[in-house]
């Protein structure tokens, strides 16, 4: 699968001096979802805005559909939809004016038949001869979405798409980022929902301090650093693990009622068997036992918090 952006050797620093992005570097493929996680402040806002032109890079290339952003900045704006966090409209201004003029600022000729299926996707067209003033903020949302959509991109940004909306609208808006994936649109999302990431995407990146941490298929991400935790429910409770079981890494829950296990699923023993025979050979009767597997959140919490230390 070719790459339809790439990022080389980014950096962004403003004129007050903070460095919003480090010598980045960054290919998307093309026809893929990639959920660009980080914490509050990590570069996100920074790299979209960079590679959709909107903020100028301080050293770096960027090139999208081959088209360098800077060089020639039209016809690779062109082949980008971005969907900002802002909402920012004309509180005056029809509905359906707002996005045709999006569909003709990028020099798109005219498709009443087009911009109507994009309404319909987004349950707008009853709505469409309403001035936006009048909209509710989740109608204002898929406003947004729609102008985005209107010029027919290749490449679509969703920059916190579905911070602060209805569950209607974040239903609505996976199913409609499925149907452009099918078209072979590129879609990068930042989310703070990063079960919907998990959910979706075929790659994670995690930035930290205008840095990239990792960039891997999620499948492989979740198999190489995530955990499953065995919860051993006892009997009776103790008040700690007997000192025979010291070889394990073990630690108490729900009062000394239950003993909880950590092993890497992906290992060649796990170590449960000998666990559970040490546990009878300790006298604990275990009462239940349950697995759970570490979410795409514990690994990112971890990664984020390891490379601050």
């Amino acid at each position: 699968m070719s790459d339809i952006v790439t990022v080389e050797n980014l950096s962004k620093t403003y004129d007050g001096g903070f460095q919003a992005l480090k010598n980045t570097s960054l290919s998307i493929r093309q026809g893929e979802i990639l959920a660009l996680l980080g914490p509050n402040g990590a570069g996100k806002t920074t790299l979209i805005s960079t590679i959709c032109g909107i903020t100028a890079p301080t050293a770096g290339h960027i090139q999208v559909g081959g088209h360098d952003v800077v060089t020639d900045w039209r016809a690779a704006r062109k082949l980008i939809g971005l969907v900002p966090q802002e909402i920012n409209l004309e509180p005056f201004e029809l509905l359906i004016n707002t996005v045709r003029f999006s569909r003709g600022l990028f020099g798109q000729p005219p498709n009443a038949a087009f911009i109507e299926k994009i309404l319909e996707d987004l349950s707008l067209a009853d709505k469409k001869n309403a001035r936006i003033a009048e909209l509710s903020g989740g109608m204002k949302r898929r406003v947004l979405i729609a102008k985005a959509l209107a010029h027919e991109p290749r490449v679509l940004f969703l920059d916190e798409p579905t911070a602060g909306v209805d569950v209607e609208l974040r239903r609505d808006m996976w199913q409609l980022v499925e149907r452009l994936r099918a078209d072979g649109v590129t879609i990068i999302l930042t989310t703070h929902y990063i079960e919907e990431a998990e959910a979706i995407a075929d790659r994670i990146g995690v930035i930290r301090k205008g840095e990239i941490l990792l960039v891997e298929e999620k499948t492989k991400l979740m198999q190489r650093m995530g955990k499953k935790t065995l919860k051993i429910e006892l009997r009776a409770p103790i008040d700690a693990p007997p000192d025979a079981l010291s070889e394990f890494d073990l630690s108490l829950a729900d009062g000394g009622q239950a003993l909880i296990y950590s092993y890497d699923a992906a290992g060649e023993r796990t170590g449960i068997t000998r666990l559970l025979a040490s546990l009878q050979s300790c006298g604990l009767a275990m009462a239940d036992l349950q697995t759970s597997q570490s979410s795409l959140e514990d690994i990112f919490v971890d990664l984020v918090q390891e490379s601050a230390a």
